[in-house]
């Protein structure tokens, strides 16, 4: 029954983190109600979206490796697409596409886009395996930055942390 407490409070703590600043703007809970699910069958979906993006993204490497260049490029941006469809059970669709757009993410949003359409482009139409490549880094770190983004200080920390590894200021 402690432990019932304790996980409870802890998807409290969860939630409040992702609704933010109380303005409740998603559909989950707002007047649309798209769904019926819990906080906690939310929290399990946005991680099922989580895993299958990692999957899809391990079976895009193994396809680049093969010299299946269309398949590495549709299912490595597959994978980030999911990852980030998860994050609508996390505070809703209407509501993650206006974070995703905050002035804050809004540059690492638009790289993150551009890239996951580069990557395709690339791999998929032009089937040059080195551009492809690229653009999967660049789609990395885009997601990387822009997941950071979500986490209070994270990237101040990253910043500071590369400052202080390479002595060059980062201008990002």
């Amino acid at each position: 029954n402690e432990y019932k407490s304790y996980l409870s409070f802890r998807m409290e703590s969860i939630r409040a983190v992702f609704q933010g600043d109380g303005q409740d703007d998603s559909l989950i809970d707002g007047g649309d109600n798209y769904c019926n699910m819990s906080w906690e069958h939310r929290l399990y979906a946005f991680g099922a979206c989580c895993v299958i993006g990692i999957f899809l993204s391990v079976f895009a490497t193994i396809e680049l490796w093969l010299t299946q260049y269309t398949a590495f490029a549709l299912l490595y941006s597959l994978g980030t697409i999911v990852a980030i469809a998860g994050t609508c059970f996390l505070r809703g669709p209407l509501s993650q596409v206006k974070k995703m757009f905050d002035k804050d993410r809004l540059i690492s949003t638009i790289v993150l886009l551009v890239s996951i359409v580069l990557t395709i482009v690339c791999g998929a139409v032009l089937k040059i395996a080195i551009l492809a490549l690229l653009c999967v880094i660049l789609q990395s770190l885009a997601f990387i930055w822009y997941t950071l983004s979500y986490i209070p200080g994270a990237r101040t920390a990253v910043k500071s942390c590369f400052s202080g590894l390479t002595g060059v200021n980062c201008p990002c």
